[in-house]
């Protein structure tokens, strides 16, 4: 690496004029020196790459022929960019001027720290937590993705609390930096996933090679969130539930991998009745079909399973339940979970 690695800033944009006129101006103002922006464009038919290439003609568009979602787009577009660093950026994510050069920094100094995100706050609640990352990415004992700064939908206020370099399991898609040569080395995001999780998964796959994660307080962008879906989509609700399952069957061990999975079959079973009591039939029926897409591509997914010869770095894994402390314990809050808990 130099002293002035290249970084290649990549929005994959689908549809997303309005995004890319309000956002647009806050990343071509980034200090960042050596660094290239590139539109990738998921098979959009709207004007926002004729809006690119009229107001941003410095910017390189990069097009795929028809919505890959988040994960196959990607994929497909970073095969087409040359960088030392992928920042994969949502387009409904606000950055402040000098958002690059700290997590650089903080990357440059660790060979071993391959993919970091800055802190994530609301963009319509500045000095709040967005749910997308917060201050990084953690997982609990049966699979379940939480955050510092948010657990389930009790989001913080950032007072400063998180306000540490820190180590953690999972770094949000909305503001991925990433080196490139981790990036080629686990090929990407797993395209199956089409959205939601595939990060997840993604820093596993990285942590099972023995890579770290980590977060850097001192970059700070402000993310919209569901952009593209709504929170309360049951279209997410599907995407959640069945790419959560096969992020388990994936990266778990064999033995772990069947009754934790087994157990999240009545987990889910349990949102399932839920989602019927709130008089959600929609959502209830996600999880369903997301129960049978997993045994439907239960073989396919077994196949990418992968077995690593290095020691799987652990690093923010959670030993207990998150849930079972969110629901029952009442822990609201990252602060109070104890952290001889956390794999360290």
């Amino acid at each position: 690496m130099t002293n002035n690695p290249k970084v290649a800033v990549v929005i994959l944009n689908w549809n997303g004029r309005f995004f890319l006129e309000k956002f647009l101006p806050s990343v071509f103002n980034s200090t960042y020196q050596n660094i290239e922006f590139v539109i990738g464009d998921n098979g959009s038919s709207d004007d926002s790459i004729a809006y690119v290439e009229e107001n941003y003609p410095k910017f390189t568009i990069l097009k795929n022929s028809e919505n890959l979602g988040f994960a196959g787009g990607y994929n497909e577009i970073l095969k087409r960019v040359q960088a030392d660093y992928y920042v994969l950026l949502n387009s409904d994510v606000e950055v402040s001027q000098n958002w690059i050069e700290p997590v650089i920094a903080q990357m440059e100094k660790d060979p071993l720290l391959v993919a970091v995100q800055p802190k994530i706050q609301s963009y319509h609640q500045k000095g709040y937590f967005e749910h997308a990352g917060a201050a990084g990415g953690y997982i609990d004992y049966f699979g379940f993705p939480f955050c510092r700064g948010r657990i389930f939908d009790q989001v913080e206020k950032d007072e400063g609390q998180y306000d540490d370099e820190k180590e953690i399991f999972w770094a949000t898609g909305a503001a991925l930096f990433i080196k490139s040569a981790a990036w080629k080395e686990v090929g990407g995001f797993d395209a199956d996933f089409f959205a939601h999780m595939e990060e997840i998964d993604l820093c596993w796959r990285l942590k099972k090679l023995g890579y770290k994660i980590g977060y850097c307080p001192n970059s700070l962008v402000y993310h919209v969130g569901g952009g593209t879906l709504n929170t309360s989509n049951p279209h997410k609700t599907y995407l959640n539930f069945r790419n959560n399952l096969q992020m388990l069957q994936k990266n778990l061990p064999v033995g772990q991998g069947i009754w934790k999975i087994f157990l999240r079959f009545w987990l889910d079973f349990a949102a399932l009745l839920k989602f019927l009591m709130e008089r959600k039939p929609k959502d209830a029926w996600a999880v369903s079909r997301a129960h049978q897409y997993f045994v439907k591509n239960f073989i396919k997914n077994a196949r990418k399973r992968k077995t690593y010869s290095s020691k799987e770095n652990k690093v923010g894994q959670y030993k207990n339940s998150i849930v079972w402390d969110f629901y029952l314990n009442n822990i609201h809050k990252f602060s109070q979970l104890k952290d001889n808990n956390f794999h360290h």
